[in-house]
This record gives C-alpha cells, sequence and structure tokens, in this order.
C-alpha cells in the first residue's frame, strides 16, 4: 500500500538549544562586548555600552529587591518605547519577576482587565504620550493616588479592593532619567526606585539570580484581542531567549550588526524579536522614536548606519510612500524581518530593491508561540522569499492538520497550520480552559491560521481560521486575493474580508488605498480583478479609502472594517 507524504516536518540543528537564563546568558554577553553599543534612543539622545547597560539593570534590579519584588511576582509596564523599559525587561529577567507588557494604547478600561488578569503587584508607567494621559487615567482608576504616601518605600503604597494584589505605581519620566522629577502625589518615582536599590547589596543580587531556573515563567504578553478580551500568554526564560538566539542565527546577526526597531517594546515583535535578539549575540539596537514614525526610522537608519529594519508590512509601506523617502543613504541595509501580517510579494521586492535590503526575511509566528516559528533564508528562491512563510526554527514542530481529526494532511492541502517545541507557551496565565482549547494533548498548539505545506517543509499561509470566507460553499482565502490586488501599480494597501450575504451566506469585500498622486474608479479596479482572479474571489463590494484602522502594531482590524462594511451595507438596503 502506498504511503501518503504528510504535512509534518521537523528541524533539528547544529546548535544547542541554550540551557541558561536570561541573566545568565546576559552576563555571558556583556563579558564578550563591553564596550559595544548596546542601544541608542534617539528620540531621547542616550547611548549605552554593554557594560553601561549592565550596571544600569543591576541598579534597577537592587531597585525591585529594594521593594520588596521577588521571584515570580508580576511587574507591568505601560510605556512606550524608551531605556527604562528595556532596563525593565532585563532587571526583572535578573530578579526571576515577571514582566507582564501593558499595550500602551489601553484605556482604564482595559487595563483593570490586564491588571487584574496577571495579578499585577507592581505597575511601572510613564506621565503621558501625545494623547495617552496615563498618570490621569492611573488616578482615575486608582483614587488612593491623590493622596500623598504616609510611608516610605518599600512599604505598601497601593490598597484597592478591586486589585488586591497590587502594591506599587511607580511613575517615571524618560526626559529625566535621573529620576528627579517628583511624580503625582501617591506614585513613587524612578529615584524611589533607584534609592531602594541602594540596601541592596550585590551578593543579595546575585543569589537571586542564581535561584532562578530556564524553565520559570519570566513574561506574560497579552494577545491582540481583536474579538472579546485579550489572553494573557504566560512564557518562560527557554521559550524567548532560545527564539530570540535562533532568529538571530538565522539573519546571520552578529555583535557588528545594528537593528533599527521601530516595532513597539510590549509586542513580541519588539521585546523578543528585537530587544532580546540583539542582547543574544552582542549588536546594538536604534530606536528611531518612543511610537513608529516613518521619518524618524529613515533618519535613523541613514544616520546610524543600521544593518537591519523589522517592521510589519504597513510600517514598510509607509517608509516606502514617505514624501522624503528618496533623500535617505539606506545602503547600509542587509537584512531584517517583515513579519506580523501577510507581506505581499511585491511589497518583499520594492523593499529588497528600494530599500536597498536585499536579505529581508519574512517571518511567521505568532505570541503564543514566543512567537517565530517560520522564517525564510536569503538563500530561498525569489518565489519562495515572496510567497512562503518559509521553513521552521531549528529544534522546532509544525504540522498542517485537517479541521475536524487533527490529523497531519496530505502535502499540498490547506489546514490549521500546529506547532510543537520548546518555544509553545506554559499556557494561558489563570486560564486552564483556554489553554486546553489552544494546546492539544499531544502538546500542539493550534494557531487558528489555515495553509499549506510543501515536500521540503516550506508553509503558505492561506488567512486565518475565523477569517476564511465561505461564499456559497466555496472556500475563499483573503490572504490569496490580497497578495495579487497588491501587484497592481497603483494600490499602495488592500484588505479583503467577508460581509454577509442573504443569498450567498459571505460576499468579498475589499477596502484600497491607493499610491499618493494616483486615481483609481471601480471599474478599473474590479477589470483589474476579474483578469487575475477566479470569478468567485471577485470582490463584491468595493470601497476605496484613505487609511485603515490599525493596532499600534500596525496591524490591520479587520473586525472593524467589517463592522463598518455590515452598517453601511445595512443603511443601503434599508
Amino acid at each position: 500500500m502506498a504511503t501518503v507524504a504528510r504535512s509534518y516536518f521537523h528541524r533539528g540543528g547544529e546548535a544547542p538549544l541554550l540551557g541558561t537564563t536570561i541573566p545568565q546568558h546576559f552576563r555571558s554577553v556583556v563579558e564578550r562586548f563591553p564596550e559595544h553599543e548596546a542601544i541608542v534612543c534617539r528620540r531621547h539622545r542616550r547611548r549605552l555600552t554593554y557594560e553601561e547597560l549592565a550596571r544600569q539593570v543591576d541598579a534597577v534590579a537592587s531597585g525591585l529587591i529594594g521593594l520588596g519584588f521577588g521571584k515570580g511576582e508580576r511587574i507591568g509596564v505601560w510605556s512606550t518605547d524608551n531605556v527604562e523599559w528595556l532596563l525593565l525587561q532585563m532587571a526583572t529577567a535578573r530578579i526571576g519577576a515577571i514582566l507582564v507588557n501593558v499595550n500602551p494604547a489601553y484605556r482604564p478600561r482595559e487595563l483593570a482587565y490586564a491588571l487584574e488578569r496577571s495579578e499585577v503587584q507592581g505597575l511601572f508607567a510613564i506621565p503621558a504620550f501625545s494623547h495617552s494621559h496615563y498618570a490621569e487615567m492611573l488616578v482615575e482608576l486608582l483614587p488612593e493616588l491623590r493622596r500623598p504616601l504616609a510611608d516610605p518605600p518599600p512599604a505598601r503604597t497601593v490598597d484597592n479592593a478591586a486589585l488586591p494584589h497590587l502594591r506599587h505605581v511607580v511613575l517615571w519620566d524618560p526626559d529625566d532619567p535621573a529620576g528627579t522629577v517628583t511624580p503625582q502625589p501617591g506614585f513613587l518615582s524612578w529615584r524611589d526606585l533607584l534609592t531602594a536599590a541602594e540596601g541592596v547589596d550585590a551578593a543579595a543580587l546575585d543569589v537571586a539570580t542564581a535561584a532562578l531556573d530556564a524553565d520559570d515563567p519570566i513574561n506574560i504578553q497579552y494577545t491582540s484581542g481583536t474579538t472579546g478580551f485579550p489572553k494573557a500568554v504566560l512564557l518562560s526564560h527557554h521559550n524567548i531567549l532560545n527564539n530570540a538566539y535562533f532568529t538571530a542565527l538565522a539573519m546571520g546577526f552578529d555583535a557588528d550588526d545594528r537593528l533599527c526597531v521601530p516595532v513597539p517594546f510590549y509586542h513580541c515583535f519588539g521585546m523578543v524579536l528585537s530587544n532580546l535578539l540583539c542582547l543574544s549575540v552582542g549588536a546594538c539596537m536604534v530606536v528611531p522614536a518612543e511610537h513608529f514614525e516613518p521619518l524618524a526610522t529613515l533618519e535613523a537608519i541613514a544616520a546610524e548606519r543600521c544593518t537591519a529594519l523589522h517592521g510589519v508590512p504597513t510600517m514598510f509601506i509607509a517608509q516606502l510612500e514617505h514624501p522624503r523617502f528618496a533623500e535617505f543613504d539606506l545602503s547600509s541595509l542587509r537584512t531584517g524581518i517583515m513579519a506580523g501580517a501577510p507581506c505581499p510579494p511585491e511589497l518583499m521586492r520594492r523593499v529588497m530593491g528600494d530599500m536597498h535590503c536585499p536579505e529581508i526575511l519574512i517571518g511567521y509566528g505568532q505570541t503564543e508561540a514566543s512567537p517565530i516559528t517560520h522564517l525564510t533564508t536569503p538563500d530561498d528562491s525569489l518565489e519562495r522569499r515572496t510567497e512562503t512563510v518559509g521553513r521552521n526554527l531549528p529544534h522546532q514542530e509544525v504540522k498542517v492538520a485537517d479541521l475536524q481529526t487533527g490529523q497531519a494532511l496530505p502535502l499540498g492541502e490547506i489546514g490549521e497550520i500546529c506547532f510543537r517545541g520548546y518555544h509553545v507557551m506554559s499556557g494561558y496565565y489563570g486560564d486552564a480552559e483556554a489553554t486546553a482549547k489552544t494546546i492539544d494533548a499531544a502538546r500542539w498548539l493550534h494557531s487558528g491560521d489555515l495553509g499549506s505545506m510543501d515536500a521540503e517543509g516550506y508553509v503558505r499561509v492561506t488567512g486565518r481560521l475565523k477569517e476564511m470566507i465561505i461564499r456559497g460553499g466555496e472556500n475563499i482565502y483573503p490572504a490569496e486575493i490580497e497578495a495579487y490586488l497588491f501587484s497592481h501599480p497603483k494600490v499602495a494597501q488592500v484588505a479583503v474580508f467577508g460581509v454577509p450575504d442573504a443569498k450567498m451566506g459571505e460576499e468579498v469585500m475589499a477596502w484600497v488605498q491607493v499610491h499618493a498622486g494616483e486615481e483609481m474608479d471601480e471599474d478599473e479596479f474590479l477589470d483589474f480583478c476579474r483578469a487575475g482572479l477566479s470569478h468567485f474571489k471577485v470582490p463584491r463590494h468595493v470601497r476605496f479609502v484613505a487609511d485603515f484602522p490599525m493596532t499600534v502594531t500596525g496591524k490591520l482590524q479587520k473586525f472593524k472594517m467589517r463592522e463598518t462594511a455590515e452598517a453601511e451595507l445595512a443603511d443601503d438596503a434599508g
């Protein structure tokens, strides 16, 4: 009987997995590259070598101990990108506290949910950024912060019935690295943190680090929460350190590289694949701004001679479309990762050519997988680099599974992409039921993404399981249509999704943004669609837009587009 080749792939690796904790590995890197630049924060005009960074990390870690924090306790960070965010990332790892990444776009209700779900015991925040006034929102959520501190730290400074675990809220200003600015009455300051460090000796800090294990949980990341409330993903030293390290190896990254980091630190792309990736090999991270700004990113690449650039597709589009793009010398670029959303082949070609980034790679994964599972390589064919997400990283397993049985499908068939290996999360913090729905009994993490696999393990992602459009019994995958539409020379960005239809069940809708200075009408757009798509894939509804609703990380929010479209279609029908 003939054996059917199944959609399963495993990669070993020449380099073994790291069996150390984050602070142990970081110490070895500092010893090798003490004088190398570790971080350049252009917005705040700060530069730190590895030796300087390590010294400041230890001061913050000692301060955390001085405030009464220890292994396993949850410390939240609610801030845009800055040096202190990185210090807290590494300082919590140094003592074994669990860093809780809080989205800087959260409002009080969302913040309260995140703090409650993760049972956060300490929260660090900046006073404000743009239209987000964090201190004011915290006072709204925690009225006791209006009152002056009754006792000096480490006495409890927050006593709130709705958030019983929360003990301290620390406010710091990135423009005041010495922490001398006096915060509002009930907050602790960065200076209070450093003062608390003075009573903790180096031996106590080393004892805390020595007590850690690589499998200890070290980070809670919240999923994007496009439907319902976000889930708290619990990750270990082993998860994220190895993911960062093996991604660095796949990119050929070393201590001579300089990575431009326009992605937010609170997200896995920033914290793991940017910060920790650089720190795992002695490279330098260059932070252009507190929040993504295309002009600041272009300026940083040129001024700092960055060799790599990370971002989601919308970030690369914003840079390529910037009116001053041609002014900047980007010839220092070599590599980088485009991830976080489907990456159209035409955009990849423009980044490789116009941005002088020949080794740009497509990455794929999810927060629950630490996050990278797949990455293309510079040696892959152009077709594979532009139309697939590559193969899984070393020491990982992947399969494409039947939606009903969970068994690996024959090669080439579309099913759910599943992962297994060192990178799979411990689970969702405090939510065993949700964990069981996502990780099955055989430890396979079910991604919710649809795709197919070829005989060499390369995976094509065809869309989200929940985004698949079923029109009159035909399964339609938005990513396939988007890739085709993006090849039109006038199209700058496009989003395809399903909307309800009384006759067909669902119909295809496209939101389209054209390049600046270009014009396109619906007839021209639909003629192009009919020339390259099967009739049932041609959008029934088309809307031309100036911009799209997006998350802080630059992901298109199709659920918001769908809500708007459904309301408009209902009005038209009425």
